[in-house]
Protein backbone atom coordinates (compact mmCIF):
# COMPACT_ATOMS: atom_id res chain seq x y z
CA UNK A 1 0.00 0.00 0.00
CA UNK A 2 1.20 3.49 -1.15
CA UNK A 3 2.00 5.83 1.77
CA UNK A 4 0.29 9.23 1.92
CA UNK A 5 1.95 12.09 0.42
CA UNK A 6 1.17 13.76 4.04
CA UNK A 7 -0.03 12.15 7.34
CA UNK A 8 -0.15 14.03 10.12
CA UNK A 9 -1.89 12.17 13.44
CA UNK A 10 -2.59 14.18 16.47
CA UNK A 11 -0.12 17.63 15.83
CA UNK A 12 0.04 19.89 18.43
CA UNK A 13 1.98 23.13 18.85
CA UNK A 14 1.86 25.79 21.23
CA UNK A 15 3.96 29.62 20.92
CA UNK A 16 3.67 29.94 25.08
CA UNK A 17 0.13 29.63 26.44
CA UNK A 18 -1.29 30.15 22.63
CA UNK A 19 -1.92 26.71 21.00
CA UNK A 20 -1.52 27.44 17.44
CA UNK A 21 -2.05 23.54 16.08
CA UNK A 22 -4.47 21.33 18.73
CA UNK A 23 -4.70 17.77 18.29
CA UNK A 24 -4.69 18.01 14.41
CA UNK A 25 -5.08 14.79 12.78
CA UNK A 26 -4.56 15.91 8.53
CA UNK A 27 -3.93 12.83 5.40
CA UNK A 28 -2.84 14.25 2.07
CA UNK A 29 -3.24 11.40 -0.49
CA UNK A 30 -0.31 11.37 -3.23
CA UNK A 31 -1.08 13.04 -6.43
CA UNK A 32 -3.25 15.29 -5.21
CA UNK A 33 -4.08 18.92 -4.52
CA UNK A 34 -5.19 19.49 -1.26
CA UNK A 35 -6.16 22.96 -0.06
CA UNK A 36 -5.84 23.88 3.83
CA UNK A 37 -8.09 26.77 4.36
CA UNK A 38 -8.83 29.58 7.41
CA UNK A 39 -8.72 32.29 9.00
CA UNK A 40 -6.00 34.07 10.10
CA UNK A 41 -4.31 32.46 13.62
CA UNK A 42 -6.27 29.02 12.22
CA UNK A 43 -2.71 27.32 12.38
CA UNK A 44 -2.18 26.83 8.85
CA UNK A 45 1.09 27.99 8.39
CA UNK A 46 2.41 26.37 11.77
CA UNK A 47 1.11 23.05 10.72
CA UNK A 48 2.95 23.88 7.39
CA UNK A 49 6.51 24.49 9.00
CA UNK A 50 5.91 21.47 11.16
CA UNK A 51 5.54 19.40 7.68
CA UNK A 52 8.49 20.78 5.91
CA UNK A 53 10.37 20.54 9.49
CA UNK A 54 10.78 23.81 10.08
CA UNK A 55 9.47 23.28 13.25
CA UNK A 56 10.15 20.42 15.53
CA UNK A 57 7.27 18.22 15.97
CA UNK A 58 6.34 18.18 19.81
CA UNK A 59 3.54 16.12 20.24
CA UNK A 60 1.96 13.55 17.75
CA UNK A 61 3.29 12.39 14.76
CA UNK A 62 4.22 13.42 11.08
CA UNK A 63 5.28 11.65 7.73
CA UNK A 64 5.88 12.46 4.30
CA UNK A 65 5.89 9.57 2.10
CA UNK A 66 6.28 7.32 5.10
CA UNK A 67 9.04 9.34 6.64
CA UNK A 68 9.16 10.68 10.04
CA UNK A 69 9.16 14.54 9.79
CA UNK A 70 10.48 14.35 13.65
CA UNK A 71 13.29 11.47 13.24
CA UNK A 72 14.06 11.84 9.88
CA UNK A 73 14.57 15.61 8.73
CA UNK A 74 16.62 14.85 5.84
CA UNK A 75 14.58 12.83 4.62
CA UNK A 76 11.53 14.42 4.47
CA UNK A 77 13.26 17.77 3.26
CA UNK A 78 14.49 15.62 0.32
CA UNK A 79 11.15 15.05 -1.32
CA UNK A 80 9.91 18.37 -1.10
CA UNK A 81 9.43 21.86 -2.48
CA UNK A 82 8.35 24.96 -0.22
CA UNK A 83 7.11 28.31 -1.39
CA UNK A 84 6.83 30.21 1.61
CA UNK A 85 4.84 33.04 2.48
CA UNK A 86 7.66 35.28 2.97
CA UNK A 87 9.64 36.43 -0.52
CA UNK A 88 12.47 33.82 -1.08
CA UNK A 89 14.06 35.44 -4.13
CA UNK A 90 17.40 37.20 -3.93
CA UNK A 91 16.97 40.58 -6.31
CA UNK A 92 20.76 41.14 -6.20
CA UNK A 93 20.81 37.32 -8.52
CA UNK A 94 19.95 36.72 -11.21
CA UNK A 95 16.47 34.46 -11.71
CA UNK A 96 19.06 31.69 -13.31
CA UNK A 97 21.10 32.44 -9.89
CA UNK A 98 18.67 32.09 -7.57
CA UNK A 99 17.39 28.87 -8.80
CA UNK A 100 21.04 27.55 -9.16
CA UNK A 101 21.36 28.63 -5.07
CA UNK A 102 18.34 26.41 -4.36
CA UNK A 103 19.77 23.29 -6.85
CA UNK A 104 23.34 23.75 -4.05
CA UNK A 105 20.89 23.85 -1.08
CA UNK A 106 18.49 20.91 -1.87
CA UNK A 107 21.86 18.91 -2.82
CA UNK A 108 21.08 18.19 -7.05
CA UNK A 109 24.22 16.53 -8.67
CA UNK A 110 26.69 19.03 -9.67
CA UNK A 111 26.50 17.61 -13.18
CA UNK A 112 22.65 17.59 -13.30
CA UNK A 113 22.46 21.61 -12.19
CA UNK A 114 22.70 23.34 -15.15
CA UNK A 115 20.22 21.46 -17.10
CA UNK A 116 17.93 20.89 -13.85
CA UNK A 117 18.10 24.48 -13.29
CA UNK A 118 16.87 25.47 -16.92
CA UNK A 119 14.14 23.03 -17.10
CA UNK A 120 12.34 24.34 -13.56
CA UNK A 121 13.40 28.02 -15.29
CA UNK A 122 11.14 27.05 -18.61
CA UNK A 123 8.57 25.28 -16.63
CA UNK A 124 7.47 28.61 -15.21
CA UNK A 125 7.83 30.53 -18.64
CA UNK A 126 10.63 32.47 -17.03
CA UNK A 127 13.56 31.46 -20.05
CA UNK A 128 13.90 34.73 -21.36
CA UNK A 129 14.43 36.55 -18.44
CA UNK A 130 16.54 34.12 -16.37
CA UNK A 131 19.66 36.29 -16.85
CA UNK A 132 18.16 39.78 -15.94
CA UNK A 133 18.01 40.43 -11.66
CA UNK A 134 15.40 38.88 -9.48
CA UNK A 135 14.85 42.84 -8.63
CA UNK A 136 13.64 43.86 -12.08
CA UNK A 137 10.70 41.39 -12.14
CA UNK A 138 7.23 42.36 -11.80
CA UNK A 139 5.56 40.49 -8.79
CA UNK A 140 3.92 37.88 -10.55
CA UNK A 141 7.33 36.94 -11.84
CA UNK A 142 8.51 37.07 -8.79
CA UNK A 143 6.47 34.49 -7.82
CA UNK A 144 7.08 32.43 -10.52
CA UNK A 145 10.72 32.08 -9.64
CA UNK A 146 9.97 31.15 -6.08
CA UNK A 147 8.02 28.27 -7.61
CA UNK A 148 11.58 26.78 -9.88
CA UNK A 149 13.27 27.05 -7.14
CA UNK A 150 10.74 24.71 -5.39
CA UNK A 151 10.88 22.71 -8.09
CA UNK A 152 14.12 22.32 -9.18
CA UNK A 153 15.05 19.04 -6.98
CA UNK A 154 12.40 17.59 -8.44
CA UNK A 155 10.00 17.41 -5.47
CA UNK A 156 7.21 14.57 -5.07
CA UNK A 157 5.47 17.22 -2.54
CA UNK A 158 5.09 21.11 -3.37
CA UNK A 159 3.88 22.61 -0.55
CA UNK A 160 2.80 26.48 -1.45
CA UNK A 161 1.71 28.66 1.71
CA UNK A 162 -0.17 31.47 0.10
CA UNK A 163 1.41 31.41 -3.30
CA UNK A 164 -0.49 33.88 -4.70
CA UNK A 165 -0.79 36.84 -2.13
CA UNK A 166 -0.57 40.28 -3.33
CA UNK A 167 -0.63 39.58 -6.79
CA UNK A 168 -3.52 40.83 -9.61
CA UNK A 169 -5.60 38.24 -10.82
CA UNK A 170 -3.89 37.98 -14.34
CA UNK A 171 -0.42 36.85 -12.34
CA UNK A 172 -2.34 34.51 -9.92
CA UNK A 173 -4.06 32.84 -12.94
CA UNK A 174 -0.71 32.50 -14.44
CA UNK A 175 1.06 31.17 -11.46
CA UNK A 176 -1.47 28.45 -10.67
CA UNK A 177 -2.09 27.30 -14.93
CA UNK A 178 2.27 26.55 -14.51
CA UNK A 179 1.73 24.79 -11.22
CA UNK A 180 -1.03 22.40 -12.71
CA UNK A 181 1.42 22.03 -15.95
CA UNK A 182 4.29 20.90 -13.90
CA UNK A 183 2.01 18.70 -11.36
CA UNK A 184 0.30 16.78 -14.73
CA UNK A 185 3.73 16.04 -16.08
CA UNK A 186 5.41 14.79 -12.57
CA UNK A 187 2.13 13.31 -10.39
CA UNK A 188 3.59 15.68 -7.88
CA UNK A 189 1.26 16.26 -5.08
CA UNK A 190 0.68 19.78 -3.89
CA UNK A 191 -0.43 21.05 -0.35
CA UNK A 192 -1.32 24.72 -0.88
CA UNK A 193 -2.81 27.52 1.50
CA UNK A 194 -4.56 30.19 0.38
CA UNK A 195 -7.45 33.01 1.15
CA UNK A 196 -8.88 33.03 -2.17
CA UNK A 197 -11.89 30.73 -1.73
CA UNK A 198 -11.52 31.12 -6.32
CA UNK A 199 -8.34 29.14 -6.21
CA UNK A 200 -9.50 26.52 -3.93
CA UNK A 201 -12.80 25.76 -5.72
CA UNK A 202 -11.10 25.72 -8.77
CA UNK A 203 -7.95 23.96 -8.37
CA UNK A 204 -7.71 21.55 -5.65
CA UNK A 205 -9.42 18.34 -5.36
CA UNK A 206 -9.66 18.24 -1.75
CA UNK A 207 -10.02 21.13 0.87
CA UNK A 208 -9.99 21.58 4.40
CA UNK A 209 -10.97 24.12 6.42
CA UNK A 210 -8.90 24.41 9.43
CA UNK A 211 -10.50 27.06 13.20
CA UNK A 212 -8.43 27.02 16.05
CA UNK A 213 -6.13 24.66 15.33
CA UNK A 214 -8.08 22.19 14.14
CA UNK A 215 -9.64 20.68 10.95
CA UNK A 216 -13.50 21.70 10.94
CA UNK A 217 -14.75 20.69 7.55
CA UNK A 218 -13.48 18.24 5.09
CA UNK A 219 -14.22 17.45 1.62
CA UNK A 220 -14.09 18.48 -1.88
CA UNK A 221 -15.19 21.99 -2.91
CA UNK A 222 -18.36 20.59 -4.37
CA UNK A 223 -19.30 17.88 -1.38
CA UNK A 224 -18.64 21.09 1.06
CA UNK A 225 -20.57 23.67 -0.28
CA UNK A 226 -23.73 20.71 -1.06
CA UNK A 227 -23.32 20.13 2.44
CA UNK A 228 -24.09 23.57 3.53
CA UNK A 229 -26.84 23.57 0.97
CA UNK A 230 -28.50 20.74 2.79
CA UNK A 231 -27.94 22.05 6.11
CA UNK A 232 -29.93 25.13 5.23
CA UNK A 233 -32.34 23.77 3.55
CA UNK A 234 -31.71 24.72 0.08
CA UNK A 235 -33.99 23.15 -2.17
CA UNK A 236 -32.44 20.96 -5.37
CA UNK A 237 -32.95 23.47 -7.93
CA UNK A 238 -31.27 25.87 -6.25
CA UNK A 239 -27.75 27.61 -6.56
CA UNK A 240 -24.91 26.20 -4.42
CA UNK A 241 -23.35 28.44 -1.51
CA UNK A 242 -20.34 29.37 -2.77
CA UNK A 243 -16.98 28.14 -0.58
CA UNK A 244 -16.22 31.98 0.65
CA UNK A 245 -20.05 30.75 2.18
CA UNK A 246 -18.75 27.59 3.76
CA UNK A 247 -15.39 29.15 5.16
CA UNK A 248 -17.55 31.66 6.57
CA UNK A 249 -19.92 29.60 8.43
CA UNK A 250 -17.28 27.29 9.52
CA UNK A 251 -15.31 30.01 10.92
CA UNK A 252 -17.20 32.83 11.61
CA UNK A 253 -16.07 36.27 11.56
CA UNK A 254 -12.21 34.56 11.89
CA UNK A 255 -11.52 36.89 14.88
CA UNK A 256 -10.05 35.97 17.69
CA UNK A 257 -7.89 37.72 20.20
CA UNK A 258 -6.00 34.17 21.37
CA UNK A 259 -4.74 33.23 18.48
CA UNK A 260 -2.17 34.03 15.71
CA UNK A 261 0.83 35.73 15.42
CA UNK A 262 1.67 39.22 14.99
CA UNK A 263 4.61 38.40 13.18
CA UNK A 264 2.87 36.30 10.52
CA UNK A 265 0.28 38.75 10.04
CA UNK A 266 3.61 41.54 9.48
CA UNK A 267 5.49 39.07 7.36
CA UNK A 268 2.51 38.42 5.59
CA UNK A 269 1.64 42.14 4.90
CA UNK A 270 5.48 42.87 3.71
CA UNK A 271 5.32 39.95 1.27
CA UNK A 272 1.73 41.43 -0.50
CA UNK A 273 3.68 45.07 -0.95
CA UNK A 274 6.75 43.45 -2.14
CA UNK A 275 4.31 41.61 -4.89
CA UNK A 276 2.00 44.04 -5.53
Amino acid sequence: MTAAAVACTGLAYAFGDTRAVDGLDLTVAEGEVFGLLGPNGAGKTTAIRCITTLLPVPSGMVAVFGQDAAGDRMAVRRLLGYVPQQLSADQNLTGRENVALFARVFDVPRRERAERVAQALGAVDLTDAADRLAGTYSGGMVRRLELAQALVSAPRLLILDEPTIGLDPIARTSVWEHITAVREATGMTVLVTTHYMDEADQYCDRVALMHRGRIRALGTPTELRKGLGTRRGAAPTDPLPSLEDVFRDVAGSGLDDSSGDFRDVRSTRRTAQRVG
